[in-house]
């Protein structure tokens, strides 16, 4: 791919070529043929039981892949500014359609999250979260530019906002992946320390009293601190499955402990992958996850744009917490919690979500040539220390 572009390619493409994070991008395709992957493996039994065609999910998952690679290469032809217009749109129509949910959305498990369309099933709030985070970022770094501007508490607002519907649906793990968002934002923006300790009191008292206010809730904390405190089938077979694939696993397809997960194509997919391809794989998986957070990170490094560094950061948050909540409840480590792997688990409104996310990393990362009074700057220090100004 690199021998079709020349760095003096100048289209719309050739620059893309050449300013993008390559490396990342790798990662996440390395993300979705795993996740391909193991949704054919843990998918079949779970349609099968349901009464569907054995390639029914198979069919939707690789369908939805489509218009989220589309999405997500898209949005990394953006610039900044495009981004958050795009957030700013994605935000303003997803807590609308949150508040539509509340009215007419269908119920499933206890949860009212989703608006059914025409072959499809729509959950907002993976939209909002992506979106809130640039929106949050734009907010606070436009009042460090305007001070006038009450940028921190339109953010604080809109953080309120998103949290209480997601707290009337109800979804206590989305509403903690976008507390971490917001708290590392607030974390990187330089916020007295203070604060920080006041948001996190806040935090840990939200949870004490959704322990208490929703039954949800306490039963799984209970059923996560005592195992025999109710029903802990899934947890337990997930248990099982790691113990049955050992170091290398059984095999692509050669599971057994799959067949009797009920939801092993989405909120356990991470345990299929321990049965079928063993340790081996999974720590490669988790080291997959971990370069795309270092490697994020490492990139923000090297950026002066606080917009960026808190966007790109807020989003990286939410795709790590994403995927340690996953993983942590399949392997009991945290309190069971149905909530999808990225670009791994079988579910339309999570991998578009987790697309465009990604999209904006790629976007908000991308190389960018300094011009101006800061690149005539930036010259000059250089050339002092080499000795030639």
């Amino acid at each position: 791919m690199t021998a079709l572009f020349s760095r003096a390619d100048q289209s719309i493409l050739g620059r893309w070529w050449w300013t993008v994070d390559r490396t990342m991008l790798a990662a996440f395709f390395a993300l979705i043929i795993f996740g391909i992957v193991l949704v054919m493996a843990a998918s079949p039994p779970v349609a099968e039981r349901i009464g569907l065609d054995q390639y029914h999910f198979i069919k939707r998952h690789l369908i939805m892949l489509g218009p989220a690679l589309l999405l997500m290469f898209s949005v990394s032809f953006l610039t900044p500014r495009m981004v958050w217009r795009l957030a700013s749109l994605v935000l303003a129509g997803g807590i609308l359609a949150m508040i539509v949910v509340l009215f007419t959305g269908m119920e499933i498990k206890g949860a009212q999250r989703w608006i059914h369309l025409p072959g499809f099933s729509l959950q907002p709030s993976e939209f909002v979260k992506p979106a809130f985070a640039v929106v949050a970022a734009w907010f606070m770094t436009f009042q460090t530019e305007r001070p006038e501007f009450r940028g921190n508490r339109m953010a604080a607002g809109v953080f309120l906002c998103v949290i209480s519907l997601l707290l009337l649906q109800p979804d206590l793990g989305m509403t903690v992946v976008v507390s971490c968002i917001y708290g590392a934002q607030i974390f990187m923006a330089g916020f007295p320390l203070w604060i920080v300790v006041v948001l996190a009191v806040l935090g840990l008292t939200g949870l004490v009293t959704a322990y208490f206010v929703f039954d949800h809730v306490q039963s799984r904390i209970d059923r996560f601190l005592d195992p025999s405190a109710g029903d802990s089938y899934q947890v337990k077979k997930a248990l099982e499955a790691f113990q049955e694939g050992g170091l290398w696993g059984a095999g692509p397809g050669q599971g057994t402990v799959k067949l009797q997960l009920p939801d092993a194509h989405a909120d356990f997919i991470f345990a299929v992958a321990g049965e079928e391809l063993g340790l081996v794989f999974v720590l490669l998986l988790i080291m997959l996850f971990a370069f795309v957070l270092l490697r994020g990170f490492n990139r923000l490094m090297e950026c002066d744009d606080m917009f960026v560094v808190l966007a790109t950061g807020g989003l990286l948050v939410m795709f790590g917490m994403q995927a340690l909540v996953h993983m942590g409840s399949s392997v009991h480590l945290l309190p069971a919690k149905g909530m999808t792997l990225p670009f791994i688990s079988y579910g339309g409104s999570s991998l578009l979500s987790v697309s465009l996310a990604m999209g904006m990393v790629l976007a908000l990362t991308r190389r960018r040539v300094r011009s101006g009074v800061a690149g005539g700057r930036r010259r000059v220090v250089k050339g002092i220390r080499k000795g030639t100004g």
